[in-house]
């Protein structure tokens, strides 16, 4: 019996130890005999973004984390400039997306983001083309307006009118499902409206996003069992595939159809601007072997890369503007500023034009996607053995994990006021954006594969932006949680609740 109660104290005090160990946020994570650091990642994982900030602010921006014994779980993770631009300039031939990411992001199938080497660059080079040209930016901004006018603002009027509760992170998810979907495929699915429809889709993606991110805690054996065994994210995100193979495909046999059906082909009319219509069409002229399968996977890269990124800034944006009054109060006198006379002190939506050279908007919003970036964190692993810049030692069987999240809070990147909201880090003394470079700032990732829509987001972006502030006034539900979600996009776990009312009669 002496001998059982000893046993009892030594394992209350083993636990204890554990414990504390587990939830220290002060110091790095715990290197266990054959388990090595995962318990500590598990433990966090309801807050891995600020666990990661935490963890490599003590590291001074580098921390090797080691993984359980045998099962190639090692991992460089880094907030780093130096380090960025080392992987995703100076050595980017070396730092491929490779097989492993391609196993994790499966569901992508061979879109652009999980494409590498000539296959890569050939859709690289596609999608650029359309995307910058002068047609499909008329089509850009002329969507955008016409989503902002007759869907967004009768959902924002509705619910001021009514004194409603809304959840803007919801509204903001449809309103850019709309407008991608709109672009990418040429069809309005019209989920923004004051019915709030249900949208399988939009939450099959919700479900896919969440499974991937899994994949990157769990060793790969675990995942595929849970995959074979049809069971937890795994389950969620094979259902959630199909979804998605469904509504695409139905998509592409419409386009199809359409335009068998289409006698007549004028690229000054917004029948044909879409980037699907443009594929279907240039099938012959980019090389590209434009089947079911290829459009069905651009099709869904383009959607994830339009609908959650924007709808994630817009979110943040307004969380951070709707609580720093300053910060409002200094954007509406910018809009103001480009006002006539006559129509000061109404309501008005803003002309893409009006929008484009508004500094203080735009910096407002840089600042917000430094903070809060919607894709918060990438990994990459080497081809052949490297050291980093830090000095740590890379071979091919360990992955770099680099977390815009952590970078954004990094004292010796930003200055000690690096967790503050300060669009004016973004000014120059002359009254101009200031430049920084990708590698530290990396919103719009770095090197080769900078992000082809900045122009397209940023557009997006200002006018709902102005639209909102210059017409309501937002207001954050008393006691809500502004937690981060754990996913590869960057939301609010529990949305962002509010209440709007009118500025103007």
């Amino acid at each position: 019996m002496a001998s059982l109660g000893y046993t009892e104290i030594f394992l209350s005090i083993v636990c204890f130890f554990i414990i504390w160990f587990l939830r220290n946020k002060n110091v790095k994570p715990w290197n266990w005999p054959l388990v090595g650091m995962l318990p500590s990642l598990f433990f966090h994982v309801n807050r891995a973004h600020d666990r990661c900030a935490e963890i490599f602010e003590a590291a001074g921006g580098t921390f090797h984390f080691k993984g359980p014994w045998f099962i190639n779980m090692d991992m460089i993770g880094t907030a780093d400039p130096a380090n960025v631009h080392f992987i995703m300039s100076g050595n980017f031939t070396n730092f491929p997306k490779g097989p492993e990411f391609k196993k994790i992001f499966e569901v992508l199938g061979d879109g652009i983001f999980n494409s590498d080497s000539d296959m890569w660059k050939s859709q690289r080079k596609q999608a650029r083309a359309l995307i910058t040209h002068e047609h499909f930016r008329r089509f850009l901004i002329k969507t955008s307006m016409d989503k902002v006018e007759n869907s967004l603002v009768p959902v924002l009027e509705h619910v001021a009118k009514q004194g409603l509760v809304i959840d803007l992170q919801d509204m903001f998810q449809r309103f850019t499902f709309d407008t991608t979907c709109k672009l990418v495929t040429g069809f309005d699915p019209g989920c923004l409206s004051v019915e709030f429809p249900d949208v399988p889709f939009s939450r099959a993606m919700d479900e896919v996003e969440e499974a991937i991110f899994m994949r990157h805690c769990l060793p790969e054996s675990v995942w595929k069992l849970e995959k074979w065994l049809g069971i937890g994210h795994e389950k969620k995100l094979t259902q959630a595939w199909t979804i998605l193979d469904e509504v695409i495909g139905k998509y592409i046999s419409m386009k199809r159809e359409q335009m068998s059906k289409s006698t007549e082909s004028n690229g000054d009319d917004e029948q044909g601007l879409d980037l699907l219509t443009s594929y279907i069409r240039g099938d012959e002229s980019t090389g590209l072997e434009c089947d079911d399968k290829f459009l069905r996977d651009t099709i869904l890269n383009f959607m994830i890369a339009g609908r959650d990124t924007t709808s994630s800034a817009l979110t943040w944006f307004t969380w951070l503007v709707s609580t720093h009054p300053e910060v409002e109060n200094k954007i509406r006198e910018e809009l103001k500023s480009v006002i006539p006379p006559k129509e000061a002190g109404k309501w008005r939506l803003f002309e893409a034009d009006e929008l484009r050279n508004l500094v203080y908007l735009h910096g407002a919003l840089c600042e917000s996607l430094r903070l809060y970036p919607p894709v918060p964190f990438e990994h990459k692993a080497p081809v052949q053995p490297v050291t980093l810049p830090s000095g740590h030692y890379v071979h091919p069987k360990m992955k770099i994990m680099f977390s815009l999240y952590a970078m954004g809070r990094m004292d010796f990147i930003w200055g000690n006021d690096a967790k503050e909201f300060k669009p004016e880090r973004w000014i120059t003394e002359r009254g101009t954006i200031k430049y920084e470079p990708s590698y530290k700032f990396l919103a719009f990732n770095a090197g080769p594969r900078t992000c082809l829509g900045k122009e397209v987001a940023f557009t997006q972006l200002k006018s709902v932006a102005a639209a909102m502030i210059h017409n309501y006034q937002v207001q954050v539900v008393e006691g809500h949680s502004s937690t981060p979600n754990v996913s590869v996009i960057l939301y609010m776990k529990h949305g962002l609740k509010v209440r709007l009312t009118k500025r103007w009669n």
